[in-house]
């Protein structure tokens, strides 16, 4: 296992769709473990590949002692339409959390690192996690989904970070799931 650089807001490679994973080999499992000991060390409650620059449809997760683990290829489905609203993080965008709204109750399905079928259904942190960390392998940022004048406030911010690169702008991601019906994202997956 080896930690990885973090990749940071502005680097391309966020905000790009990650490719299907199609050989569970050592290859996956050494990423499986690199994201692992990256997000452990890097204190997350979770950890996507392209995060590592890795462009590849994994993410692990740590939403308390006994809820870890990581998924390949994963979807997720709303269980119900309660939604939470609280602080939300991102190793990419170190040192700043904002209000973020998501779903409360879902479940992920996916496959493990050996190809293994895999259901996860997470509430609270864990449901947020499974959102946020799919998120990224989507090429969105959490701060894609905040309304606009927190949107303002937390660009403001990430301008003056000591880790921004201004040679390398941040672009805010247009929503990609506008136009079906979830509308706590204007969107659904």
């Amino acid at each position: 296992m080896t930690v990885q650089p973090v990749r940071y807001f502005g680097d391309p490679v966020l905000r790009e769709r990650a490719a299907e994973v199609t050989a569970f080999d050592k290859e996956l499992r050494q990423l499986v473990a690199d994201l692992d000991e990256t997000m452990r060390e890097q204190g997350g409650a979770g950890l996507a590949a392209p995060q590592i620059g890795v462009g590849l449809r994994v993410f692990t997760y740590r939403a308390g002692e006994d809820m870890y683990g990581h998924l390949v290829n994963p979807t997720w489905n709303v269980l119900d339409d309660t939604e939470q609203t609280g602080p939300e993080g991102c190793l990419s965008i170190p040192g700043f959390r904002w209000d973020c709204t998501r779903y409360d109750h879902v479940v992920a399905t996916g496959w493990d690192m050996h190809g293994e079928p895999l259901r996860v259904e997470g509430t609270a942190m864990l449901a947020r996690a499974i959102q946020h960390e799919t998120d990224h392998l989507d090429g969105v940022l959490f701060l894609d989904r905040l309304d606009a004048a927190t949107r303002k406030e937390a660009m403001a911010a990430i301008r003056q970070a000591d880790w921004f690169d201004p040679t390398a702008p941040p672009r805010i991601q247009q929503n990609p799931h506008v136009g079906t019906t979830n509308p706590l994202f204007g969107g659904v997956r």
